[in-house]
């Protein structure tokens, strides 16, 4: 049965930087904000675990066509990891399953351990993932009380700094690339500090072109919700936002329209190589296009024509 209280679902573009609350799955702060703007398509680009807080960008119509390129963007985080203690699942959410003293801390010390951190590294993923094994999620098996081998994962922790430490403690602030677990980090810098541990709190600050300006909470929506959908939209970033530090062509009407209609298309003032942003005349965004090296843009993933 339709609830006709409710306005009808839309089509809404553009992009959300969302305040992830702690305790909600980044599935469900991705159900609640399309409810909220009555959006037929949204795509969140990254998952929150449900302990973490923070930026979670939601992309929703047009702009999930670029959601891909953020679910590759570098990320910034900063978290507290408690020592002494590891859990099942590496934070602070799991049973505990293995105590050991902490030895006695220094900032010194502390910084000869993230030294080996920083830089390309390799990581074993956490058996509380979204990786799939044979299959299953690996979170799936175990729950089920299963664990299995999983293979360690080239990533790169650009910056790694101590904010603060505690007899029990350290505030770290992590600047990485995709597929880094913070979880992962948190017990093998433990592990590196003789003694054992798993994540408290996670905050993330930034992922690719985005940071905390601008981002609202489940709350501020609900308030924008209610003085109307003018109000609410008014919050969203523009599609090409996600792509913001790319090169960018103008093509004029004619090229345009060749370029709409799958084919490639001269640009002149284009770069050699790589992938551009493509406007036709006034500033319209016509989506994303791929560069062939000899002065030709191809497109990739062009938007609706509105």
């Amino acid at each position: 049965m339709t609830d006709k209280s409710r306005p009808p679902w839309r089509d809404v573009h553009g992009v959300l930087l969302l305040d992830k609350p702690q305790g909600m799955s980044s599935n469900a702060a991705l159900q609640a904000a399309k409810r909220l703007f009555r959006a037929r398509k949204a795509g969140h680009t990254g998952s929150l675990d449900p302990l973490a807080t923070g930026l979670l960008p939601i992309c929703f119509g047009a702009a999930t066509r670029v959601s891909a390129f953020l679910l590759d963007a570098d990320k910034h985080y900063q978290v507290r990891i408690c020592l002494g203690r590891s859990t099942t699942t590496a934070d602070v959410e799991g049973e505990v399953q293995e105590t050991a003293p902490v030895p006695v801390l220094t900032a010194e010390r502390v910084e000869a351990a993230l030294a080996a951190f920083r830089g390309p590294i390799q990581q074993v993923p956490p058996m509380y993932s979204a990786l799939k094994h044979q299959g299953r999620r690996l979170y799936e098996l175990a729950r089920a009380g299963q664990a299995v081998e999983r293979p360690a994962r080239p990533v790169t922790i650009h910056a790694l700094s101590l904010l603060e430490l505690g007899a029990n403690s350290l505030m770290l602030d992590v600047r990485c690339s995709k597929g880094t677990y913070i979880r992962s980090l948190a017990e093998d810098l433990a592990r590196a500090l003789g003694t054992v541990g798993h994540v408290q709190t996670l905050r993330r600050l930034a992922a690719g072109p985005y940071s905390t300006t601008g981002m609202l909470t489940l709350a501020d929506l609900q308030t924008r919700a209610e003085a109307g959908q003018a109000v609410l939209d008014a919050c969203l970033l523009p599609v090409d936002s996600a792509v913001a530090a790319w090169p960018a062509i103008t093509l004029d009407a004619e090229l345009a329209w060749y370029l709409r209609h799958g084919q490639p298309v001269r640009a002149p003032g284009a770069p050699a190589g790589g992938w551009v942003r493509i406007y036709a005349a006034g500033g319209v965004f016509l989506g994303l296009g791929e560069m062939d090296g000899a002065g030709r843009v191809a497109p990739r993933r062009l938007l609706p024509a509105s």
